[in-house]
């Protein structure tokens, strides 16, 4: 009986050894996500900011360019 419960002891402390190293695992690829998740976030305030950025300066050259149409439609000779 004694090697079957040697052999017991065994297998658990393998387990064991299998157990921490798979915590180990779990601890680091935790970290890895939690920086992969803040890179994510980076990125999709920066898309955010862009695409906000561009309408800003669409609605400025549109604004612009229909302010000039009418300086140039207010200067034009009027016939008569």
């Amino acid at each position: 009986m004694a090697s079957v419960l040697g052999m017991l002891e065994e297998q658990e402390t393998a387990a064991r050894v299998r157990v921490e190293g798979l915590r180990e695992e779990v601890a680091r690829l935790a970290e890895v996500l939690e920086a992969a998740e803040i890179e994510l976030d980076r990125r999709v305030i920066a898309r955010e900011e862009l695409v906000e950025a561009l309408a800003a300066s669409a609605a400025e050259t549109t604004a612009g360019t229909e302010a000039e149409e009418k300086a140039v439609l207010s200067l034009a000779p009027v016939p008569g």
